[in-house]
């Protein structure tokens, strides 16, 4: 190694090198001559602090993983084997297949987005699904934007402005990504009221906290967090004979968006958008890619004179849903219509996957990969703002890094490399990996991946 500016290797030599032809031939000349200046520009700078001058080997691979990682197509598909169902970080519910092929249709196509063929004029985008969302869950009426926290905010901004909401203490929380509720009550123009304990409210605390200038009655449901012991909560038929007395809208957020009743399949129940419309409820508000299992959304159901109220609102073109997602919620949605939910959408195949099927890919694994491999009882979650804390037994496949030679921080890195990325749980020194989070013809892949990081390391 040299200290020389001298010795540093001129653009045009490293411009040269077939490693950098290549990318030049993937990319651009202009791009890839910016990533070789700026590589060239750091080593000046670090013999200027007394390093020492790189190898035009060392140059060439920088300018190499830079290209990676600065035009890496994002996101790019991964193998979810942690066992949490909706796993925020991998992207929350995969598409099933039918919602995959209209988002393609969609995507290539020019389509009837907002063009009614039978009459030959503009119309809403969103009809189609407005008539999907008040078949399955008994509403007046619906309008979908492009996230959940967007339309709380707008439900907000548009029948609460300059009022005040009444929450309870207990549910005046924070959502995924530090998003606060009481911030975004701020932002719609509401005022906060808090009312009741972090552990305990009553009916009365709510209705002692009504004053001229109530706006709304906003119940959150705990779909993130779960308060346990000493505790008390009224029911939405109870805020809703209060609304309904007091003349104030009772507003629902309901977060995890599901539409199956989830006790038959182990787990506590969920609170259902049609429940909750039935009991009264003047507006329902849900995701679209947690439980419901279909695209990023967000999704309002309730009385169809607050839902034109917000529809109108000047940011509800800001929030609207895209084609791609309106296009992939709506096929969802005919699932549910069609009584196939859990036949088709892949999360609910998941949920609903028999035990002895998991055993039998976990032992296929096994079986496959040799020693030092074990099956063992585990549980999965559902994750991603759903049914907290509630498990779902299956079996893992377990495997002993120190039986490698490795540690199973390591490993976890060498399985999430390549072209196939696995994400992995980690136990101690073991790796774990779960197939009811897998998807069935990624069995294949993910076994090349493993056993690819198994022949490193024996």
């Amino acid at each position: 190694m040299s200290t020389n500016f001298q010795d540093l290797p001129g653009v045009h030599q490293i411009l040269s090198d077939h490693r950098i032809e290549k990318l030049v031939d993937e990319f651009s000349h202009r791009s890839i001559l910016d990533l070789v200046r700026s590589e060239l520009d750091k080593a000046r700078n670090g013999i200027m602090n007394g390093q020492k001058s790189p190898e035009i080997d060392q140059l060439i691979v920088a300018v190499q993983k830079n290209a990676e990682a600065e035009w890496n197509k994002k996101p790019i598909s991964v193998i979810n084997a942690t066992g949490v169902v909706l796993h925020t970080n991998l992207g929350r519910a995969p598409l099933s297949n039918e919602s995959i092929s209209s988002v393609q249709q969609a995507a290539k196509n020019y389509s009837d987005l907002e063009y009614n063929l039978n009459q030959g004029s503009r119309e809403s985008r969103q009809k189609n699904m407005e008539y999907l969302l008040c078949q399955i869950t008994g509403a007046e009426s619906s309008v979908v934007f492009n996230n959940n926290a967007a339309a709380i905010f707008l439900g907000l901004a548009a029948i609460t402005h300059d009022k005040e909401v009444i929450v309870s203490r207990g549910e005046s929380v924070e959502i995924g990504g530090g998003f606060r509720i009481p911030d975004i009550l701020t932002q719609s123009g509401a005022r906060l009221v808090d009312v009741g304990t972090t552990n305990r409210t009553y009916i009365t605390d709510y209705e002692s906290a009504i004053s001229k200038n109530t706006g709304a009655i906003l119940s959150i449901h705990s779909s993130n967090f779960q308060v346990t012991g000493f505790t008390h909560s009224p029911n939405m038929d109870e805020l809703v004979e209060l609304g309904k007395r007091k003349n104030i809208p009772v507003l629902h957020d309901m977060g995890s968006g599901c539409l199956i009743d989830t006790k038959p399949f182990g787990i506590v129940h969920e609170p259902m958008p049609q429940e909750s419309i039935k009991s009264g409820t003047s507006l329902v508000f849900f995701s679209g890619d947690k439980l419901l299992g279909g695209p990023q959304s967000g999704i309002i159901v309730g009385n169809k004179q607050l839902i034109d109220l917000i529809a109108k609102h000047p940011m509800a073109r800001v929030c609207r849903i895209d084609k791609l997602n309106m296009a992939a919620l709506t096929s969802t949605l005919i699932h549910y219509v069609k009584d196939e939910a859990t036949q088709k959408i892949p999360i609910w195949k998941m949920i609903t996957q028999p035990l002895d099927m998991i055993q039998k890919r976990a032992t296929n694994w096994k079986d496959s990969l040799g020693s030092p491999f074990s099956i063992i009882n585990g549980v999965s979650t559902i994750g991603g703002g759903s049914a907290p804390g509630e498990t779902i037994p299956t079996f893992l496949l377990r495997i002993d890094s120190r039986a490698l030679d490795t540690n199973a921080i390591t490993l976890s890195e060498n399985l999430r490399y390549g072209d196939n990325p696995i994400v992995s749980r980690i136990e101690n020194e073991y790796i774990l990996l779960d197939p009811r989070t897998v998807l069935p013809e990624q069995d294949e892949k993910l076994l090349e991946t493993a056993q690819s990081v198994i022949a490193k390391h024996i």
